[in-house]
């Protein structure tokens, strides 16, 4: 009987094994079948089908570093990078090696706001990668993170809101006020799909102008003798009073079209607009968009991939002739235009050039900069975010409209509204110079490419510079805010300065309009650590025939704890000194028990004892022999430090 049920049971183990075997087979078989489907819609840029796709094989992929990648892959490709960053973390955790992970990665770290991570990843990835292409881009992105806080504390004198009436959850953005219109583009409405991020086709719209941005929602029209079925139609311009539009047609979501998009002009008669014809400045090979006339609608400024150009996409401008023929396009060149993408370019009404980019130091892979003296200048917060912010239009008053697809927004990209504080902002900086000074030395001299750190009140590291050929460096600051400005070399002491901008804002009646700036100045020195030379702590003093540690002292002893916090390598002897006044077995013992006194309060500040003893010299060491008057009493009765070790 027992050798039955044992048979039996055999039997239904094994019978529970194959079944297991079998369902691991399907399983298996599935995920394999899904993930074939997603590398064949990824191949024809399908991108949102090819996600679909890819997570369902994920659930039960043998190698889900592999999916997560290709999901991470399909966002960043279908220009979603922030929702790709928690899929090529996934990938790299799952040790998932391919080295392009690594770079975009921190790119995508950097689309989420999450700058000092961002930064730690491209900088590892500039140490141990191997494809010099990336890790030249890599470098550019680490150098733009570096000096992200004179970004981060750029304060931009305009409020935004977002037109939530108006946005929808699909994608509206490039902005052009016509009259009392606001003409903009967006996926929304019906019609076919487009593959490549799962929304519509692009059409042109427009809805009337309205004071409050919470009312913008009305009846929105679409250009209907514009938009073209299956077809990108976007980013309007106007000139000739509005009765002449050029704009962006292309893409048809193929493989084979991806490079189509040119640029088409269409004029209003007879109460229709026209039939849209291609520009004769069209490049067949390039991608021709965000065109922009200056305000008297003599040259046209527009964004290309065309040969010759100094990165991805330049900015590019024609001028039209009184017959409407356009010249020969000309590259803006290399003081605006740069080795990443430069888009979705606009005029202001004064001639003010805008522009997109993802090249120049910014918060996220797009930030919107205005050209002022022929260079770019980034337009700061909250213009721009960790998101992409682009296709700005600038009103003739003190209102405007630009797009964003950052966090809080409805759709992939939003439409937005910013007006012009009448508040006067301050932006502080400050402006530094690190020098060195050599034992011996007559002069100090400066410290290129050294690193200067910016700590808060409390010691913690905020942001860090190089020094530039001349020593100089700078930091953005807050403002009612206090800071120390920190520099290390070997062989010298750390240099601190403080700084703060507490109480230096001016009044408001003592600003210009729109935003101002307050710089303040400071000086670090390196000073060069000598073995065995005395070092002076000034007005360290002790009640009489005591050994007490005054208040007074304790506030001098802790420059000293400061010095040994921030020089973690070395050791002290810290002496205490006499005047030749009593006797000199009482004036030894006095200055011992000061000695040990001023090391203990030192070791109760954080310090290791074994890092510094206690010596007490009595009068033995005067630096005043045979003193009489008091002054020279006082300059023999001192506290000194020496170093007499350092850890190499």
């Amino acid at each position: 009987m027992h050798q039955t049920l044992k048979f039996k049971s055999i039997a239904h183990q094994i019978k529970s094994i194959s079944v297991l075997l079998l369902l691991l087979l399907v399983l298996g078989g599935c995920a394999g079948q899904y993930l074939s489907k997603g590398d064949k819609r990824f191949e024809r840029e399908q991108y949102e089908r090819a996600i679909e796709f890819y997570k369902q094989a994920l659930t039960n992929a043998n190698n889900p570093g592999e999916v997560n990648y290709k999901i991470a892959e399909a966002y960043r490709r279908s220009n979603r990078i922030a929702e790709a960053m928690p899929y090529y973390k996934a990938a790299l955790d799952a040790n998932f090696r391919k080295e392009d992970a690594y770079y975009y990665y921190g790119l995508a770290l950097k689309a989420n706001g999450q700058y000092e991570e961002a930064l730690r990843q491209l900088q590892d990835y500039v140490r141990v990668g191997t494809s010099p292409q990336l890790k030249a881009l890599a470098a550019r992105e680490v150098e733009t993170l570096s000096s992200l806080s004179n970004i981060l504390r750029l304060s931009s004198p305009y409020k935004i809101s977002n037109l939530e009436a108006l946005n929808t959850e699909a994608s509206e953005f490039a902005p052009y006020v016509l009259e009392n219109e606001l003409v903009f583009s967006s996926t929304r409405g019906p019609g076919k799909e487009y593959m490549g991020n799962g929304e519509g086709f692009l059409n042109l719209y427009a809805t009337t102008l309205t004071d409050s941005a919470a009312e913008m929602g009305g009846a929105v029209r679409p250009y209907e003798n514009i938009n073209a079925e299956g077809i990108h139609d976007a980013l309007a311009t106007f000139t000739n009073e509005g009765r002449t539009m050029i704009f962006a047609r292309g893409n048809q979501g193929t493989k084979k079209g991806r490079q189509n998009v040119d640029l088409f002009i269409s004029n209003f008669r007879s109460g229709a607009w026209t039939e849209p014809q291609p520009l004769s400045i069209n490049d067949p090979e390039a991608w021709d968009s965000s065109p922009a006339f200056s305000p008297d609608g003599r040259t046209l400024y527009f964004s290309s991939s065309r040969r010759g150009g100094l990165g991805g996409n330049d900015i590019y401008k024609t001028t039209i002739d009184d017959n409407g023929r356009f010249s020969r396009p000309e590259n803006l060149g290399p003081d605006i235009n740069t080795a990443g993408n430069e888009d979705f370019v606009s005029v202001g009404p004064d001639g003010t050039i805008y522009v997109a980019s993802d090249g120049l130091p910014g918060l996220g892979r797009l930030d919107l900069f205005r050209i002022e003296d022929g260079k770019p200048v980034n337009m700061g917060q909250p213009i721009n975010s960790p998101g992409d912010d682009f296709g700005i239009f600038v009103g003739a008053g003190n209102t405007g409209f630009f797009s964003s697809n950052r966090e809080g927004g409805k759709g992939g990209d939003d439409l937005y509204r910013f007006v012009r504080s009448d508040i006067r902002l301050v932006n502080f900086f400050v402006d530094g110079t690190l020098y060195q000074q050599r034992e011996g030395a007559s002069q100090r001299t400066v410290v290129p490419n050294e690193t200067v750190v910016l700590q808060d009140a409390s010691g913690q590291s905020l942001r860090e510079t190089t020094t530039d050929a001349s020593g100089q460096f700078t930091f953005a600051l807050d403002s009612a805010s206090t800071y120390s400005l920190v520099a290390d070399k070997p062989g010298f002491f750390t240099a601190r300065e403080q700084i703060t901008t507490v109480g230096k804002t001016p009044p408001q009646d003592e600003l210009e309009e729109g935003t101002n700036e307050v710089r303040l100045t400071a000086t670090l020195v390196l000073n060069e650590i000598v073995r065995e030379k005395a070092i002076v702590l000034e007005n360290i003093f002790y009640d009489f025939d005591k050994a007490d540690i005054r208040p007074d002292a304790a506030q001098e002893l802790d420059k000293l704890v400061q010095i040994l916090k921030d020089n973690p390598g070395i050791s002290i002897e810290l002496s205490s000194h006499t005047d030749e006044r009593g006797s000199e077995a009482y004036n030894l013992d006095l200055s011992q028990r000061r000695a040990e006194s001023a090391v203990e309060y030192i070791i109760s500040q954080g310090i290791d004892r074994s890092r510094i003893t206690a010596r007490g010299y009595g009068e033995s060491r005067p630096v005043v022999p045979n003193a009489t008057t008091e002054e020279e009493h006082q300059r023999n009765r001192r506290t000194e430090f020496k170093v007499v070790r350092i850890q190499e």
